[in-house]
């Protein structure tokens, strides 16, 4: 490369970056003076939303009447480093753009996968995990149902939890088998066993869990599952909020503090 066409890439990039500063210098600034961040400093509260039915990421115990799961206590985490205490609301994957939006809390949690739909509406953190769909179903059907094409032949009975990506991938790939849409995620999986559904497609880690639960059920290749997702926290258009739980999530997998959550919850 010449030093003429060198120079020239260096102001071209320089003059790139300097309209970049010119645009999000002010952008920045605004957002500063009118960040949730500062509001939840200010009233000491961080507000997180949850559904409360998907393990290992988040339930709410019957018995305790308390949310537990790996996304519960890294909110618990972050509370803490923020300084505040935690609030948990519950709410319910087919509003929960919908509270979001509301202002019914700060972060939403839960094992929310990220979606460009969800995308134009909200912020995410940086991912949290890899993951992906694929089927659940009594051990003896494990080979049955290896593909989409498995799956989708009349007789065949889906069953998905409403509102979310699960549902959501089911009708936007399956045509010919029957799809039940089943309100509690987390009974779901007794429909499966008692017969009353062949199988569920919804994301590899859940599935890798629940056959430790219930030794009837088998994850089905979930180490190679039918699409790509990762999974994040839910966050509103608050540039400034974002910064700082990204920046969190940054130290606690460099310090082991999320590992250590990891671990607990799915090892």
């Amino acid at each position: 490369m010449s030093v003429r066409s060198w120079s020239l890439r260096s102001w071209s990039l320089a003059a790139a970056l300097g309209a970049v500063l010119a645009f999000t210098v002010p952008v920045a600034a605004r957002a500063a003076e009118s960040s949730r961040l500062d509001a939840m400093l200010a009233s000491g509260t961080l507000r997180v939303g949850t559904t409360g039915d998907y393990k290992p990421f988040t339930y709410l115990n019957p018995q305790t009447q308390q949310f537990e799961g790996m996304d519960i206590d890294l909110a618990n985490a972050l509370g803490k480093a923020l300084g505040v205490k935690v609030e948990f609301v519950k709410t319910s994957w087919p509003t929960l753009m919908q509270d979001l939006e509301s202002d019914k809390y700060d972060l939403g949690v839960g094992g929310v996968s990220v979606t460009l739909e969800r995308q134009k509406k909200a912020l995410f953190s940086v991912p949290l995990m890899r993951d992906g769909k694929t089927p659940i179903t009594r051990c003896e059907n494990k080979d049955r149902f290896q593909t989409v094409a498995d799956i989708d032949k009349p007789g065949v009975k889906l069953i998905v939890n409403p509102g979310g990506t699960n549902e959501k991938f089911a009708k936007a790939n399956v045509t010919k088998a029957e799809i039940t849409v089943y309100p509690d995620n987390v009974t779901i999986f007794d429909q499966i066993i008692a017969g009353k559904a062949d199988l569920m497609i919804t994301d590899a880690v859940e599935t890798r869990l629940q056959q430790k639960l219930h030794p009837e059920l088998c994850a089905v290749h979930p180490d190679q599952p039918f699409d790509f997702s990762e999974k994040a926290f839910l966050l509103p258009r608050d540039m400034v909020l974002k910064q700082f739980v990204d920046q969190w999530l940054h130290r606690a997998v460099a310090t082991g503090e999320y590992q250590a959550v990891f671990d607990k919850w799915l090892k």
